[in-house]
């Protein structure tokens, strides 16, 4: 299989994948309510961080924590490609009310990309990583990495949840948690199309620091 072939391939799995995580958590979730209380224990330890500078129906910051303790290298390409500088610009591509919002995109995702029409079926020029499943829970403000069928297919992509999803436990590798602006988080853009997909402009993430 040619290269080309294989990240169409991968793109395709990403997108089914997102999309089916996307209908259950719909429909099981967009009556839960929507409470959030940050961690102070995770908030004020001894953690890596990024800072995301959301623009669009949504304008402010987002700080997010992250968890090496809980997934080492998913955590590591987050902080590689927020150094990078590699986040800014990327839109939020698939977004539903009462479940989560996915970004992270840094292939097809950069808004003026040209390719807009694939954000969601790419990834970065690293390598996907091995699954790093642990048990922590699927709460209010959680982010994790977005993946295909395969469980060792995350690269660049993360979602934050709008409401909890246990049904994502042990199943997607959990990165860290909303500990500030979740606010800001709760006012970006709904998708009106399918799996949440956004209708015209996107919100985006202006820029993404990391904080270490």
């Amino acid at each position: 299989m040619s290269d080309y072939t294989k990240k169409e391939a991968r793109g395709f799995w990403m997108a089914f994948a997102a999309g089916v995580m996307v209908m259950v958590g719909y429909a099981v979730y967009t009556l839960w309510p929507q409470t959030f209380e940050p961690n102070a224990a995770i908030a004020e330890g001894d953690f890596p961080k990024i800072e995301i500078t959301v623009e669009g129906e949504a304008n402010g910051q987002v700080e997010i924590t992250l968890r090496p303790d809980l997934a080492p290298l998913h955590v590591e390409r987050i902080l590689t490609l927020s150094r990078e500088g590699a986040y800014d610009g990327v839109v939020f591509h698939r977004v539903i009310d009462g479940f989560m919002a996915q970004t992270g995109d840094v292939q097809y995702g950069k808004m003026g990309g040209g390719k807009m029409d694939y954000a969601g079926m790419g990834g970065s020029d690293y390598p996907d990583l091995p699954a790093e499943f642990s048990d922590e829970t699927f709460a209010t403000g959680i982010v994790g990495m977005a993946r295909s069928q395969n469980p060792n297919s995350g690269n660049s992509q993360f979602f934050i949840m709008f409401a909890p999803g246990t049904f994502l436990d042990r199943q997607y590798t959990i990165v860290g948690e909303v500990t500030k602006g979740f606010e800001v988080v709760q006012e970006i853009k709904k998708g009106a199309g399918p799996n949440g997909q956004i209708i015209g402009d996107p919100d985006v993430m202006k820029t993404v620091k990391a904080v270490e």
